[in-house]
């Protein structure tokens, strides 16, 4: 007989200054009254990156398998998986219905490899609307975004992301 999972609760966020332009993350880990925050940033890049990567990085800082509530105020993030947009992605070899390539393929890849093990269920806040948890990450990410150095992004059409 197996023991149960720990319940982890993940609280992430993604802020740029500019889209594409330096961004930050954060992810807040919380088991019982233990926490662990943490952030980074990049000079040059997107939102929707710096979402992917917050969860990213909240995943791959737990040692052992847990049972992961990630809460999110990406629709990105959340849908993607509510919605089944990255199964479709994987059965069409990451192309789009369009038949283009997903954007943040390597970001979404590293997510699911990071989730192996994890039973992760995905919940939805809504930004800036005082939740305590999701406005800590959302400071910590912002910070982490004016951290950056300031330098030229190349133009959005020739962006990989």
């Amino acid at each position: 007989m197996s023991l149960p999972l720990k319940r982890v609760d993940l609280f992430t966020d993604g802020a740029c200054l500019g889209n594409p332009g330096p961004g930050g993350w954060a992810a807040l880990l919380r088991y019982g009254s233990q926490e662990k925050l943490l952030s980074g940033g990049e000079p040059c890049t997107t939102n929707n990156r710096m979402e992917l990567r917050a969860a990213l990085e909240g995943l791959l800082a737990l040692r052992e398998p847990c049972q992961v509530h990630l809460h999110t105020d990406s629709q990105y993030l959340k849908r993607a998986f509510a919605e089944g947009w990255v199964e479709r992605w994987q059965r069409n070899g990451w192309r789009t219905a369009e038949g283009k390539p997903v954007k943040n393929q390597d970001l979404w890849q590293a997510l699911l490899k990071a989730m192996e093990g994890h039973e992760v269920a995905f919940h939805f806040v809504e930004g800036h609307s005082g939740h305590p948890e999701n406005e800590r990450v959302d400071r910590e990410a912002r910070r982490q975004a004016k951290a950056q150095p300031q330098v030229p992004c190349p133009p959005k059409e020739a962006t990989l992301f």
